[in-house]
């Protein structure tokens, strides 16, 4: 009864899409997870600020995603709300050496349109899926940098309803890690990022070898979710797994990619279990042959 009332007021305040029970495979790059209580799409900043305050009248929780990459969604589902940044926060402005982009931007389309303008700074992410504010959230990176790199400041709503500017300082990142995901949960709204004039053909041409090296290396041929787990630095967890001999180790329709070990492809009809399994195995013979825990990278959300 207190999920219809919630769907209702949603509904009624006109946030955007409401979706009841809406299949979460349908919006994860892996293409696995059970549903959502309620999938909600805003359609502007103002609709995800009335959405929020609408939940925490309700005291539900929430989840949010962009374009559902590092995700494994669980079979059972996501309590609560999942609020999907997408279409309406995906605003652009460009000005001299600063980009200010919302959420729900498509990190690939910004880094070939900055690129384009012979801006230099985010050939990094060539390649890298997901929104601008799934990557500050989780300080995506390849090729020696990433969003630390180039953040000036996040605009940042807190599950409490507030909202602040912070710097990545602020932020407090890490490897693949920010404030964000544990430590005070919070969703990207609008990044501002600092690039630099550069040679546009060489600008070009980095991004080129760089799109050309994820495709050449890395299955997204394949639904899957981006690297499985964080590097041990200095060893790389692609090649303990390489070594190990688990490429195209299977479990169910999971499989560890035969392109590259740290992926793990959905190839064929895999369940989350499938995948949760397959990752145990892959951590427990790795720990077994080299001595090296391995943590996962990919965010495991959901019911238990």
């Amino acid at each position: 009864m207190e999920q219809l009332q919630l769907v209702k007021e949603l509904q009624e305040a006109n946030v955007g899409k409401v979706l009841p029970s809406e299949p979460l495979a349908n919006h994860t790059t892996m293409k696995i997870g059970g549903p959502a209580d309620i999938l909600v799409e805003p359609s502007n900043l103002a609709m995800l600020q009335e959405t929020m305050k609408i939940i925490h009248q309700h005291q539900s929780k929430w989840t949010a995603i962009g374009r559902g990459s590092n995700l494994l969604v669980s079979d059972k589902g996501i309590e609560g709300v999942v609020i999907k940044l997408g279409n309406g926060m995906d605003d652009l402005e460009v000005e001299g050496n600063e980009v200010k982009v919302g959420g729900g931007y498509s990190l690939i389309k910004l880094v070939t349109i900055i690129s384009k303008k012979g801006l230099t700074g985010l050939e990094f992410a060539a390649g890298i899926p997901g929104t601008v504010g799934g990557a500050v959230y989780m300080n995506a990176g390849a090729h020696g940098s990433d969003m630390s790199k180039v953040l000036k400041k996040a605009h940042v709503l807190f599950e409490d309803g507030e909202m602040a500017w912070l710097t990545p300082e602020e932020l407090k990142f890490s490897y693949r890690t920010s404030l964000l995901q544990k430590e005070r949960p919070g969703i990207c709204l609008e990044a501002v990022l600092n690039v630099e004039e550069g040679n546009r053909e060489d600008v070009v041409s980095t991004l080129q070898k760089n799109k050309d090296y994820r495709r050449n290396t890395q299955p997204f041929n394949y639904p899957c979710a981006g690297s499985i787990f964080r590097n041990p630095l200095p060893e790389y967890a692609g090649a303990l797994i390489e070594k190990a001999g688990l490429k195209g180790y299977t479990i169910g329709g999971a499989k560890v990619s035969e392109m590259h070990a740290n992926f793990i492809v959905n190839d064929n009809g895999a369940k989350a279990q499938d995948v949760l399994d397959l990752i145990a195995h892959i951590k427990k013979t790795v720990l077994e042959l080299y001595n090296v825990q391995l943590e996962t990278e990919v965010e495991i959300i959901g019911r238990k």
